[in-house]
């Protein structure tokens, strides 16, 4: 089996060598880069299955690398930051990162969480996905393709929002909470504030459903329990 491959971000040299050393010591190569622009050009120009994204860089800083990646690439995005506001968090994954960790960070969860991205990643687009197609309230989606048609016309869903909105759509009309959405498309356990994760990701998935000029979002939030996909 081919070992997956990490390109990881970050100018902090004694922490970039932690994340790798773990990486490594768990069947991965990881490779690192130290400055933003080099490390934007590394993720654009090269093949890497998901890349590790620090926010304090020289040269550009982490927001606008997942904003060149995204444009380009379909990958997952993990930042993992010294910022810990909402407002960082917030901008983070609305410009495509996939999951956001905060230092300090305990490097087995880091793995589990470079895994579990990477391993979901793979399980929707790898071959024997091809050509499903769910289609409801307006909205189309090819799974084998990973296309989004809203009203038909084609929208760029990056990886999670992808993943999110097909859960929905495969398991209508119940109350999912933020906690079990969590479990099923990030493919991990629940952690102390990663559940605010899936409230960016539906806010952006209901961006996505307005520019498309659909009358209402599908999706309901449900207070004080969570979010159903009404079909």
């Amino acid at each position: 089996m081919v070992p997956s491959r990490i390109l990881i971000i970050e100018d902090d040299v004694s922490i970039a060598e932690l994340q790798r050393d773990y990486l490594e010591i768990h069947q991965m190569v990881a490779e690192i880069e130290t400055d933003g622009l080099a490390g934007v050009n590394r993720a654009l120009n090269e093949p890497y299955d998901l890349i590790v994204i620090d926010l304090m860089l020289p040269s550009i800083d982490g927001f606008e690398i997942c904003r060149r990646i995204r444009e380009k690439k379909n990958i997952p995005l993990m930042i993992v930051s010294a910022k810990k506001e909402d407002i960082d968090k917030i901008r983070g994954l609305g410009l495509g990162a996939d999951d956001y960790m905060t230092k300090p960070f305990s490097p087995s969860e880091l793995v589990a969480r470079v895994q579990a991205h990477i391993k979901r990643f793979k399980l929707l687009t790898g071959i024997g996905q091809s050509q499903e197609i769910i289609e409801k309230k307006n909205i189309l989606i090819d799974k084998g393709a990973r296309k989004v048609f809203i009203l038909g016309q084609e929208f760029i869903f990056p990886t999670k929002e992808f993943d999110l909105l097909v859960f929905f759509m495969e398991h209508p009309d119940r109350v999912w909470t933020k906690e079990q959405l969590f479990r099923q498309v990030w493919y991990m356990d629940d952690l102390d504030g990663d559940v605010f994760t899936v409230v960016v990701h539906v806010g952006r998935i209901r961006e996505k459903f307005k520019k498309g000029k659909l009358s209402e979002s599908p999706i309901e939030t449900i207070w004080g329990s969570g979010y159903r996909f009404n079909s």
